[in-house]
């Protein structure tokens, strides 16, 4: 027999069993030892390769720990700043950065750990799971609300009394733990499956990167002669081809923004204005951009557009992005046009940029952002065949590429649903709308 529902005086939540109750956050831990410990301020200066572990909002994954960074302090330094104590098995939640107020369980592997102070750790009470209070909160809801509230004009976080504020929503302590070991089974068969997925589309992408690096460094033809190119990330190529700076096959122009943003929309009311947001990672395809800027602005502020078939590199910040597109267009300050002597170059010298990202991105200038300046760009080697070579390697990728693209979407799709599907589920059972049988056994 179903249960009757009541409604839960949540937005997020919405009904819940008769039998379930609600409360606050702030209400989970009664003692004030065990509510909302703080993380500790840990300068840079004093973090070390070795010691007691310390972990930041950035290991705290939604529902899951994300084991990256590797600082450590000292026992000295910890003593000295008399850190909590953070053990395997503690409740750990992040007030900083969307998800606001996503969780994880601190997992084993060291005696103890110190955590940053933007992460505070919850120990609730004994009639409390904490595997299934961290799934209620990284439900969508849930995160929801953190977003909302949060404030911060760098970075967004929430007060340890905000997150007090929040509700959940809680059956007996029986029926938690039977939704958190059925959720933790059904969630780690999901698990492995976005993470099959997500191999897959980084293999993908890697073999992209390679044959794009292969055809424009070596050509389409394995048996002509080759020769020395002097450039590491090159290496050889074929004997007949050249080797061109950027500056020496193109010209350069860097956008900027209108006054107060005048001009610019999300109508399609004038040229497309890119902001490194409309850009593809590993990818020289350019779609349309979310923001324009009309065509009075253009002529009050004698914006040169640039035209068509133009290379748009991102060279602050956001470094190495990059997209060929075949309309005029303009850009914001943080991307140089690259405007091909030749047009009929122009998709060819994307894919070279394309294949010396990595090493362009390691030279890249550093003061507190990487960049890439424009005279950093103009002075960027790249293997120049002649233009008929181009045309057929143009060719070549334009068809290779599209058909991995094609492949890893159809991937992300599925990766996409696969992660809809483990939110629905995290959501319909830590809100009693789907039940553990075992939980409802005799109602």
């Amino acid at each position: 027999m179903t249960e009757q529902m009541k409604p839960s005086g949540i937005d997020w939540i919405k009904d819940i069993p008769i039998s379930w109750n609600t409360n606050k956050v702030k209400y989970l831990a009664t003692d004030s030892n065990t509510l909302f410990l703080d993380g500790d301020w840990i300068e840079s200066d004093v973090i070390e390769d070795s010691g007691i572990r310390y972990l930041t909002t950035g290991n705290v994954g939604a529902g899951y720990y994300k084991d990256q960074g590797s600082g450590y302090i000292s026992q000295k330094t910890f003593d000295e700043l008399h850190c909590l104590k953070v053990v395997p098995g503690d409740l750990m939640i992040s007030r900083l950065n969307e998800p606001i107020g996503r969780a994880c369980i601190v997992p084993d592997g060291e005696n103890f750990y110190v955590v940053a102070v933007d992460n505070v750790i919850l120990r609730p009470n004994k009639e409390y799971n904490k595997k299934f209070i961290m799934y209620v909160m990284n439900t969508d809801g849930y995160a929801e609300h953190g977003n909302i509230i949060a404030r911060g004009a760098t970075m967004s976080r929430v007060s340890r009394s905000q997150l007090g504020q929040f509700w959940i929503a809680y059956p007996d302590m029986n029926e938690q733990n039977l939704i958190a070991d059925f959720l933790d089974n059904q969630c780690g068969k999901i698990d492995s499956i976005i993470s099959d997925l997500e191999k897959q589309i980084e293999t993908l992408q890697k073999y992209k990167k390679s044959l794009i690096l292969e055809t424009v460094t070596k050509g389409l033809n394995k048996n002509v002669p080759m020769k020395q190119s002097g450039i590491d990330w090159i290496g050889d190529i074929p004997a007949h081809w050249d080797i061109k700076r950027i500056k020496d096959v193109s010209k350069m122009q860097t956008g900027t923004t209108p006054p107060n943003n005048e001009g610019v929309n999300i109508d399609g009311d004038g040229v497309n204005w890119f902001t490194p947001g409309d850009f593809i990672d590993g990818s020289i395809e350019l779609c349309n951009s979310e923001k324009y800027v009309n065509n009075e602005t253009i002529k009050r502020e004698t914006i040169k557009i640039y035209p068509k078939h133009s290379i748009l590199f991102v060279g602050i910040a956001s470094i190495g992005k990059l997209g060929y597109f075949e309309n005029s267009c303009y850009s914001n300050q943080q991307i140089t046009a690259i405007k091909p002597n030749n047009v009929e170059s122009s998709k060819y010298i994307s894919y070279a940029l394309l294949a010396s990202m990595d090493y362009t991105k390691s030279n890249a200038l550093y003061t507190t952002v990487p960049i890439i300046n424009n005279a950093y760009l103009g002075i960027i080697k790249i293997p120049f065949p002649e233009a008929k070579e181009q045309k057929e390697i143009i060719s070549y990728l334009d068809k290779k590429c599209s058909q991995i693209d094609v492949i890893v979407k159809d991937k992300q799709e599925q990766l996409e649903k696969i992660k809809q599907h483990k939110k629905s589920l995290i959501y319909e059972y830590v809100t009693g709308k789907k039940r553990v049988k075992e939980a409802t056994n005799g109602n």
